[in-house]
């Protein structure tokens, strides 16, 4: 079979994670970038680099490659000049003092068992046990008084051992070392297990660097801080896929388009300031998109974009398109005249692999892709060029699998690359030869998630925090127009309002989701917005001192995924 007639798959991993830091204080408040960073990011290039055939396009938010710029140098500057650790998870492994109040210490463990319980905890005997002892701890805090330094210093460096990446505990002789030892660890172990954990951030990525420079993968690109790009531009863009949705006082975001812009500016400096090159695709904010959205990234020189397989559906619902009722999305559009061409992620089996697969044997998993893939192939025959979006996070699904989804990647990698009828590519590679043709007359604003926004506005909690976000806005511009800030001053305050204006916060919002990350997300809202009110020179409004959202529910996954399609 000629390459042309083959089945083009595109992988594309997306890695994202929010501003955790009070920029204020300078200290993080929650650690999830390291330690996704040392789980996940570190094993996603490795599984890579064991295949040197395989393809795929990584997308990076800028934001989360700042965040793990400053940590590894937190790293450095604690080892060489004992500058303090400003993440606290980080610092209690570090430091050789460890708390002594029955609350600190109390916090300190609860921190300790934020893992997946059956894949990372109950994987190692001498975890599990510390862990079942913690939570018992955690329903009788007194007993807190009696625990000593080593129980706390153990279950610390277990922790650490369990967010390590797979590959790294198979290959790194000191995490082996650490694992066969399984408990009384001394403070020599813990620096040197942070002095790992330093290099491995310090490691993230070049590696991704040097994959794209020898051309194994794409690297593209989400806007700076993660904005809902339709809903800056025109809040009622959402009304497109849900005409009936609820939505919040706030009519309009003001300065939506200039925002929407330094969004995309400021991700591109810091995007081409960590790899050397300017991307040439985006994958906006949660696959957020709308027909104002994909000309505004044509006009900043990026050639192709993605999202979802639902708003491809909803838009081809629409009249104007009535001529493509039967039109498969394994190919590149473009939006009426536009050049820009939009790829449609394959919700079904993203999500087959973000959901379903974990539980299975790699090589059944692997096989059922697979067999899916042929499906499509066949399907497809005679059609010209055709493309199968496989998309979704770079770092949240793996925790759920065996081996921190080990075989199933290696498997994944391997299967694809050598398989016949299919051809790993990335989307600037596949438009070289084969450029967007197919026309939409008209694109229905939507999100990776059920082709709506309804993830991110429509529920009470979630316009709340539009109408906090609004006043904020108003509050800038008109310390801007009242030549309020000076220099630094304004440009602190602007790089603050955009970590106010990211995706993630309006994701938390809502009673569907677990209390305590909705807790953990609502804080750091309120504290960004407090932030923005302090360097603007003004007191911040008293609701930011009151929590306005509580969670209760119990997603799949602990919220942080969902799938592509509405399943009730």
């Amino acid at each position: 079979m000629s390459a042309d007639q083959r089945l083009n798959v595109v992988l594309c991993w997306h890695m994202h994670q929010p501003q955790y830091c009070d920029l204020i204080s300078g200290n993080y408040e929650l650690p999830w970038t390291y330690l996704h960073a040392t789980k996940d990011y570190i094993d996603m290039a490795a599984h890579l680099e064991a295949v040197p055939s395989a393809r795929a396009v990584v997308n990076f938010a800028p934001i989360l490659l700042e965040q793990l710029s400053d940590y590894a140098g937190q790293v450095r500057g604690f080892l060489s000049e004992n500058k303090p650790l400003r993440d606290p998870l980080l610092g209690a492994l570090a430091n050789p003092v460890l708390p002594s109040s029955k609350e600190k210490r109390m916090a300190l463990v609860s921190a300790c068992l934020r893992v997946n319980e059956l894949r990372s905890i109950n994987r190692f005997p001498s975890f599990q046990s510390l862990a079942e002892m913690a939570g018992w701890f955690r329903d009788h805090p007194t007993g807190m008084l009696y625990v000593g330094d080593q129980f706390v210093t153990d279950l610390l460096v277990w922790y650490h051992l369990a967010w390590m990446g797979e590959t790294v505990r198979r290959n790194n002789d000191q995490i082996k070392q650490l694992i066969e030892k399984g408990h009384g660890f001394t403070l020599q172990e813990r620096r040197q297990l942070l002095k790992l954990i330093g290099e491995l951030l310090s490691s993230v990525i070049d590696r991704y660097r040097v994959l794209a420079e020898r051309g194994q993968i794409e690297l593209a690109m989400s806007p700076y801080a993660h904005p809902i790009i339709p809903l800056l531009l025109d809040l009622d863009s959402a009304r497109e896929a849900m005409p009936d949705i609820e939505m919040p006082l706030l009519k309009r975001y003001p300065g939506g388009e200039e925002r929407v812009c330094w969004h995309i500016h400021e991700g591109i400096d810091t995007f081409e300031q960590f790899f050397g090159q300017r991307p040439t695709g985006c994958w906006p904010s949660e696959g957020a998109i709308s027909e104002a959205t994909l000309a505004i990234l044509e006009r900043h020189g990026f050639n192709w974009a993605a999202s979802g397989e639902s708003v491809f559906r909803h838009s081809i619902a629409a009249p104007e398109n009535s001529d493509l009722a039967d039109t498969s999305h394994h190919q590149a559009f473009r939006i009426k005249d536009g050049k820009l061409a939009c790829f449609f992620r394959d919700d079904g089996l993203s999500d087959l692999i973000g959901f379903t697969y974990s539980d299975w044997h790699a090589e059944d998993a692997v096989s059922n892709l697979i067999e899916h893939l042929e499906n499509i192939a066949q399907g497809t025959k005679g059609h010209e060029h055709p493309v199968v979006s496989i998309i979704l996070d770079g770092e949240n699904a793996w925790e759920h699998f065996p081996e921190n989804g080990y075989y199933f990647l290696n498997t994944l990698y391997k299967r694809l690359s050598n398989h016949p009828k299919m051809k790993m590519t990335t989307y600037s590679e596949y438009l070289e030869s084969a450029p967007a043709k197919q026309s939409l007359n008209r694109l229905i604003g939507g999100s990776w998630v059920y082709g709506t926004f309804s993830t991110w506005i429509g529920n009470t909690d979630k316009n709340r925090g539009w109408d906090m976000l609004g006043d904020a806005k108003r509050a800038f511009d008109e310390a801007e127009t009242n030549g309020n800030l000076g220099g630094e001053q304004l440009l602190a305050a602007r790089h603050q309002l955009s970590i106010c204006e990211g995706s993630d916060w309006f994701w938390w919002f809502g009673d569907y989701n677990p209390t305590d990350t909705v807790s953990d997300f609502e804080h750091l809202f309120r504290m960004h917005l407090s932030n923005l009110y302090n360097l603007l020179g003004r007191e911040p409004p008293e609701y930011l001192s009151h929590t306005f959202t509580q969670g209760g529910g119990e997603p799949v996954g602990g919220g942080v995924m969902r799938r592509g399609q509405y399943t009730g």
